[in-house]
């Protein structure tokens, strides 16, 4: 899941911040918030949220940022849906499942009632026709996450028929699916918004809230109706306004127009309430990478000579969490050796070797073109290993384009270096290592490699955790071996919320926040501060 880049001088200001998190509430179905201990119905209101200025996906099949991901999460819903606080695999519109002895066919049971916001039903025929088509769109980025499927695999590639597919609506509440391989870590894949029930019909939605507006940067999301668990909704809507204005964002919070600003888009200095600023590391890794687009020098042996000579410390300066791998480390998972250590002197003579093998001359000057974003967080990327790699031979050009275009130019621009960051779809390593299985839909690198994608299957299939874990690790060793991969820094995510107002909100690995949990616990602030806004206008924020 590719994500915007948390402001590194706002999150620097709060670090030291503790983060404090009031408890979720976890709707029960039927119930109302009147039956609900603490929850007052007359509170109740639109929760205000406040983003960074850009042009939203709304379509679950095709989008790839984290705020999109949030957004959709309350527009849509699959067969499962993340556990708020464990992000564990929860039923949604799946009521129950069983496996077959071998582990290779799943039965889905729909729930009773489920339908669209405009009162179509959901079926088990909504999910395959759904799956299909996110399988045969292209620039469906997570589609090869169902290749475990029969015949998914080649109907993706356009090598296969869509009847081919081993997925069956048996009658309106089973879906059954054939894998080829088995796969215990489907339900937490099938929990991302690209496997939701998606309706034909436009402005037609399956979860919790349906999209009211969205015009002039501001977004109207109210209660749909028609949920499957409506009653237990306890808000009638939400509220999204774009502003990139730190301070401006923070003048809104601090008088209370504001309910919470995630992606670290404030200047957190001026939040007054210091309890509502929540700092988290998130399960996802900022990194650089090689695509591997067939060039003479694009060879293993020059890009390691390349990466012995990048002096990291540098690199992750000032870097809250700094990465030395690929992989977030996650309990259990065994310890990859990364990259930390680098030797100037090293890097030159492995560079002389490299060329000889690859059959350029010890003078022929190498240029290698960095895409990046108009930022100067990038750009110091740029200086760093331009200075790095010029006594190499290596002249590092770089391009520039837009920022909102930036992820999705990459299949097609035509640069040697990139930079990504991703925050994993679900709580595996897999989540990560999928972005360089050789036909992956996720794969913008074209990392090709046999036994790389062997050790994934092999991974797959494990019947333990520790055989799992121990075979994605060896994976990733295989990766960094072949220095494809430059991992800076894991990211830490910033939000600023008060959670004594804002019930149903938790910190969590994916940096993830289920709208349908969302309530109001009271009316007022208790700021006795004199608030300065941007214009140099004061007031004095009162209790509500």
């Amino acid at each position: 899941m590719k994500m915007k880049s948390v402001l590194r001088a706002a999150l620097a200001a709060v670090l030291m911040v503790p983060s404090f998190a009031a408890p979720v509430y976890t709707p029960q179905a039927g119930k109302e918030s009147d039956d609900i201990p603490g929850v007052e119905k007359s509170l109740q209101r639109n929760v205000v949220m406040l983003t960074m200025g850009h042009p939203y996906d709304l379509n679950p099949q095709t989008a790839s940022y984290t705020s999109e991901a949030q957004l959709l999460s309350g527009l849509y819903e699959g067969l499962f849906s993340y556990n708020p606080v464990t992000l564990e695999p929860q039923n949604a519109l799946c009521s129950s499942y069983k496996l077959s002895r071998n582990k290779k066919r799943w039965t889905f049971t729909i729930i009773d009632g489920a339908k669209f916001s405009t009162g179509e039903k959901i079926t088990a025929s909504t999910f395959r026709e759904s799956w299909l088509d996110l399988l045969s769109n292209p620039r469906a980025p997570y589609a090869s996450l169902l290749d475990c499927i029969e015949g998914a695999r080649n109907y993706r590639l356009g090598k296969g028929k869509r009847d081919e597919v081993g997925i069956t609506a048996r009658d309106d509440k089973t879906l059954v699916i054939h894998l080829e391989e088995p796969a215990e870590h489907l339900p937490k894949i099938l929990c991302h918004h690209a496997f939701s029930a998606v309706s034909k019909k436009k402005d037609s939605y399956s979860g919790a809230f349906t999209l009211k507006s969205y015009e002039n940067g501001r977004l109207e999301l109210v209660k749909n109706k028609n949920y499957r668990d409506a009653a237990s909704i306890l808000i009638p809507g939400i509220t999204i306004i774009q502003s990139d204005d730190l301070d401006e964002n923070a003048y809104l919070f601090n008088t209370g127009k504001v309910d919470w600003i995630p992606e670290g888009n404030v200047n957190a200095s001026k939040i007054i309430n210091r309890n509502a600023i929540k700092v988290a590391a998130e399960f996802g890794t900022y990194y650089i990478f090689f695509k591997l687009n067939g060039k003479k020098w694009n060879t293993q042996e020059i890009r390691e000579a390349l990466l012995e000579a990048i002096p990291y410390d540098k690199l992750r300066e000032d870097i809250t969490v700094p990465a030395t791998t690929l992989v977030y480390p996650l309990t259990g998972y065994p310890d990859v050796p990364g990259f930390d250590d680098y030797d100037s002197d090293d890097a030159v003579m492995m560079m002389r070797k490299a060329r000889e093998k690859s059959g350029l001359g010890a003078k022929e000057k190498i240029t290698i073109k960095f895409g990046i974003t108009d930022s100067e967080f990038m750009k110091n990327f740029v200086q760093i290993l331009a200075k790095a790699w010029q006594p190499l031979g290596v002249e590092l050009v770089s391009e520039i384009k837009a920022s909102e275009a930036y992820n999705f130019e990459i299949p097609t621009w035509d640069a040697d270096l990139f930079a990504y960051s991703w925050i994993g779809d679900f709580a595996d390593p897999l989540a990560f290592l999928e972005l360089f299985r050789s036909d992956s839909s996720l794969n913008v690198a074209k990392y090709n490699s046999e036994e790389f994608d062997s050790l994934l299957h092999q991974a797959s299939v494990a019947t333990s955790s520790t055989e799992h874990y121990k075979l994605l690790s060896q994976a990733e060793s295989m990766l960094l071996d072949d220095c494809v991969v430059i991992p800076v820094y894991h990211p830490v995510s910033l939000h600023v919320i008060d959670t004594e107002i804002i019930g149903g909100w938790q910190s969590n690995a994916m940096d993830l926040h289920p709208f349908r949990y969302f309530y109001i616990r009271r009316k007022d602030q208790s700021l006795p501060n004199l608030v300065q806004a941007p214009e140099g206008k004061q007031e004095l924020l009162t209790s509500n």
